[in-house]
């Protein structure tokens, strides 16, 4: 299972840096580049109602199920495919 993060692309449609949406949120910097990396293993359900609240967007927008393929890498990750 893989979840690909859209923050990037949510706050590119807004015209809105990081650093305005982490004062409106009231998360570090840190915090929300992990986020807007991928590299976030989880995400408290406050944090993304503010976030969605704040980007005015729902959950959906910025949260992303990718399936994996048969070989079972996600993101087209061929490697062991013959």
């Amino acid at each position: 299972m893989a979840i690909r993060v859209n923050l990037d692309v949510m706050m590119a449609r807004r015209h809105m840096s990081l650093t305005v949406l982490s004062q409106r949120v009231g998360l570090t910097l840190a915090n929300l580049s992990i986020l807007k990396t991928g590299k976030a293993r989880a995400i408290r359900f406050d944090t993304l109602d503010s976030i969605c609240r704040v980007l005015e967007c729902q959950p959906g927008d910025i949260l992303e199920y990718i399936p994996e393929d048969d070989g079972g890498a996600p993101d087209g990750d061929t490697e062991g495919d013959t």
